[in-house]
C-alpha cells in the first residue's frame, strides 16, 4: 500500500509539463509481479464493496476469483507504467473508457498467478488520446486471464470519432434494454472502491479533488462499475464494456440486460454498455 502511494505521488509529479499526443513513443516496459499472492481478506472486502457477497450478486459457484479481480492485482504494475516520466499522458484525472476482460481459465484465490502489465499503443480520441493498457496473468507460464483496458488524457479536441462512442457489440443504438435492477450510489463510494482497490484517483474521491478535472462531483469508478455488472453474472468469461458517460456521485442508476447485452443508465443517459 505505502509503494503504491509513492507511485501515485510519483505520477503527480512526473504529470506536470506533459503534452500528450498520439504520435509520442510509449516506454517499451513490461513490469511482472511473480506468484502474486491474494489476500483473502482484501478479496472479501471486495467483493462486498462491488456486489458479489451483497447487493443482489454472489460469487462464482465455482471458487473462481471475480473476473474483474486480477485486474486490481495487477493496477500497482500498471500504475508505476503510467506515473513513468517516459509515459506520455499525465496519470491523474486519467479517464478509463473502455475494457475488454478474458478469463481464459479458472483463476481461484489459492492461485499464485504471475501477473505482467505493459502499454499496448497510443490512439487519437475526439476529446484527447487514449493509451491502451494490457494486464495478463499466467499460471505455470500459461495465460489465463487478460484485460485490454483505454484510458483517456483529455486534452482540446480532434475530428477523430471516439472508439468508444459506438454502442457496444450486442447493443442496439437507440432501443433500451429492459431494466434489471435500480442502484443506489453513495457519494463515498469511491473512496470505498478505492479503500479495496488502492486506486486513488481523485476523481473519484470529493467534488474539491474532482473539479480540477472537469466534473462537478466525484464519479463512480469505471472498475466498479464494470464489478457491479460482472456481479450479476460470476460465471461470465468474458466481458467487453464501453464508457460513455461519468456516473456523477451520489445517483441511482439503472442496470438492464437482455441476453449478453448489458447497460447502465440514468434516466435515458446511457453510462456503460457491454457485453458478456
Amino acid at each position: 500500500m505505502a509503494a503504491l502511494m509513492l507511485t501515485l505521488g510519483r505520477g503527480a509529479l512526473t504529470g506536470i509539463g506533459k503534452h500528450p499526443s498520439a504520435e509520442a513513443e510509449l516506454p517499451p516496459v513490461r513490469l511482472t509481479a511473480p506468484a502474486v499472492r491474494i489476500d483473502p481478506a482484501r478479496l472479501a472486502a471486495y467483493a462486498e464493496v462491488c456486489g458479489f457477497a451483497s447487493g443482489g450478486g454472489r460469487l462464482s459457484g465455482r471458487g473462481r476469483l471475480p473476473l474483474t479481480y486480477p485486474h486490481i492485482l495487477g493496477f500497482p504494475l500498471a500504475a508505476r507504467i503510467m506515473a513513468a516520466r517516459a509515459f506520455p499522458l499525465p496519470m491523474l484525472g486519467l479517464v478509463h473508457t473502455s475494457i475488454d476482460l478474458v478469463a481464459y481459465a479458472p483463476l481461484t484465490a489459492a492461485d499464485r498467478p504471475d501477473i505482467t502489465a505493459y502499454a499496448a499503443g497510443l490512439r487519437r480520441h475526439r476529446r484527447g488520446t487514449e493509451a491502451e493498457l494490457v494486464t495478463e496473468a499466467r499460471l505455470d507460464g500459461e495465460l489465463v486471464w487478460r484485460d485490454r483496458s483505454t484510458y483517456l488524457a483529455r486534452h482540446g479536441s480532434t475530428p477523430v470519432r471516439e472508439k468508444g462512442s459506438a454502442p457496444a457489440e450486442g447493443t442496439s443504438e437507440g432501443a433500451a434494454l429492459p431494466a434489471v435492477a435500480e442502484w443506489r450510489l453513495p457519494a463515498d463510494l469511491g473512496r470505498r472502491h478505492a479503500r479495496v482497490s488502492r486506486d486513488w484517483n481523485p476523481i473519484h474521491l470529493y467534488p474539491l479533488t474532482a473539479r480540477p478535472f472537469g466534473f462537478p462531483r466525484a464519479i463512480a469508478h469505471g472498475m466498479w462499475t464494470v464489478a457491479r455488472c460482472a456481479a450479476q453474472n460470476p460465471d461470465a468469461e468474458r466481458l467487453r464494456a464501453a464508457f460513455h458517460a461519468p456516473v456523477l456521485l451520489p445517483t441511482t442508476v439503472t442496470y438492464a440486460a437482455n441476453g449478453s447485452a448489458f447497460e447502465v443508465r440514468s434516466g435515458t443517459r446511457v453510462h456503460l454498455t457491454g457485453t458478456m
